[in-house]
């Protein structure tokens, strides 16, 4: 039996480190958790991402009583821009939540359906989506979904 190692290299750093246009992708995100609909949770997630122009989509997460019938902001957001924008290549996604304590310390991470949705993306591309995990300790800066995915499925997958 074999053992293998994976490594991954994630940045972590203060708000006031990241560069100008990360710090305006963060905050986009975080004034989507004002769009939020989480009557159910009361966890309000938002996410904003860049697209190869420089524009920004933002998307917020939508819950509803027949669950899973909701969506999360990561998709919300990635779906906005890509039915909006389809020529257009996401760049960078930034995710914030906040609950009934405000903006929550430790940043949260995309759920496995949202991180298959960004492999999809950068696959469809030919280029990995940045991704900036907020909390008001710190801020994850993570090149590509590769990375929180090393095994991942993919189309190439369907036809070894």
């Amino acid at each position: 039996m074999d053992n293998l190692k994976i490594e991954i290299d994630i940045q972590y750093c203060s708000t006031d480190e990241l560069s100008v246009e990360d710090r305006e992708l963060v905050e986009k995100a975080i004034k989507a958790t004002d769009n939020s609909y989480s009557k159910y949770s009361h966890f309000c997630v938002g996410a904003a991402v860049r697209l190869a122009d420089g524009a920004i989509v933002i998307g917020a997460n939508q819950e509803n009583a027949a669950f899973p019938s909701g969506l999360c902001a990561e998709r919300s957001a990635i779906f906005a821009a890509q039915s909006q924008f389809p020529e257009l290549a996401i760049t960078t996604l930034a995710i914030a939540a906040k609950n009934h304590n405000g903006l929550v310390p430790h940043a949260v991470s995309p759920c496995g359906a949202c991180r298959q949705v960004i492999l999809e993306i950068e696959d469809r591309y030919k280029q990995p989506v940045r991704i900036l995990l907020y909390g008001t300790e710190g801020t994850y800066v993570i090149k590509s979904i590769k990375d929180l995915m090393p095994l991942s499925f993919a189309e190439t997958d369907m036809y070894q």
